[in-house]
């Protein structure tokens, strides 16, 4: 297990939400016409960079950094941790908290900390987690076994650090912890109806070549990511992209904020809560007038940040009422 288990500090925290409706099973609640709409034509809540909840305030930056930033950190560590912080934690609730909310994809960035001689890896966002990968997904596992209708896609990607044999170890050691929940990889994307048949909960999205030989793993899931620092930005782009039609496939719209490394230094009282928590509601009303389906302007996975403070869960399952329209 992680040896360092300290929780960062100097975050703070939003309020405390008002109680989420219970979404713990609203896969198994969805009405039965359904039941036989592929995955990829459901409205499913996602989460963007899952684990940052846990971002470990002592770890060393991931060498993916520009020579500037670590430069800078290692001089003015008291600055830019804060900064990190503030900006780097994308989301407040825990693994557990965001499945019981509703969250059904999850995306995970996956490192192993360089001149690190264990086994153990982590998940990173700028810097990385206290939290190990394999210990979070036993709670996943765990998780599942209480709720055998529900279908997760996990979406596995970045792996700084990690060479061809580190790879093979890891997804040998998930094909172990998953076991028959793995969806083995298919031409189509399945229904809710025939995973349920074959009991498989999860499908496994994995970023790395070293996948192709493993028909267990899914490939890499597209994701639709506005770099952008308002919502007019973002709606703009998704609008874009919706226009050029959508993936075959499951495909991610990322509904999450991003700033420049100016904005966020000048901001010295921003955060990336403050920055979501201004633009909310103008990507609420963008989200409430999509649709899911198999049209080209139609939306899949919608993934958002701070899943727990706001309601993305609630409005993304709300979504696939519209697809019952389509069903009679």
């Amino acid at each position: 297990m992680a040896a360092n288990r300290r929780s960062p500090a100097g975050v703070r925290s939003p309020p405390p939400p008002p109680p989420p409706p219970p979404h713990g099973d609203w896969m198994s609640r969805l009405p039965e016409p359904l039941w036989d709409v592929p995955l990829s034509s459901l409205a499913i809540p996602g989460s963007h960079d899952a684990m940052s909840y846990s971002l470990d305030l002592d770890s060393p930056l991931v060498p993916s950094q520009p020579p500037l930033n670590r430069l800078l950190d290692g001089l003015c560590g008291c600055i830019t941790r804060p900064m990190i912080l503030r900006w780097g934690t994308t989301q407040h609730k825990n693994i557990v908290d965001q499945l019981s909310m509703g969250i059904r994809y999850f995306d995970f960035r996956i490192a192993h900390k360089p001149q690190d001689s264990s086994h153990y890896l982590y998940f990173t966002h700028v810097i990385y987690t206290y939290l190990t990968v394999l210990e979070t997904l036993v709670s996943v596992v765990s998780w599942l076994e209480s709720h055998p209708k529900e279908v997760l896609i996990l979406s596995c990607s970045h792996f700084e650090g990690m060479s061809g044999k580190v790879h093979e170890s890891f997804i040998w050691s998930l094909k172990k912890l998953f076991g028959s929940k793995l969806c083995p990889r298919k031409e189509a994307v399945p229904t809710l109806r025939s995973l349920w048949s074959n009991r498989w909960q999860v499908l496994l999205s994995y970023e790395d070549q070293s996948a192709t030989s493993h028909p267990e793993l899914w490939p890499a899931i597209p994701y639709w990511w506005a770099n952008q620092r308002t919502a007019q930005g973002v709606i703009k782009y998704l609008d874009w992209q919706k226009d050029m039609g959508r993936p075959d496939g499951l495909f991610v719209s990322g509904l999450n904020l991003t700033a420049d490394m100016s904005f966020m230094a000048l901001e010295s009282t921003q955060s990336l809560w403050t920055l979501t928590q201004e633009n909310w509601d103008q990507l609420r009303v963008w989200l409430q007038e999509q649709t899911p389906g198999g049209s080209p302007h139609s939306l899949n996975i919608i993934a958002g940040d701070f899943v727990g403070p706001l309601p993305l869960c609630s409005l993304v399952i709300a979504l696939n009422q519209k697809l019952l329209l389509n069903t009679k």
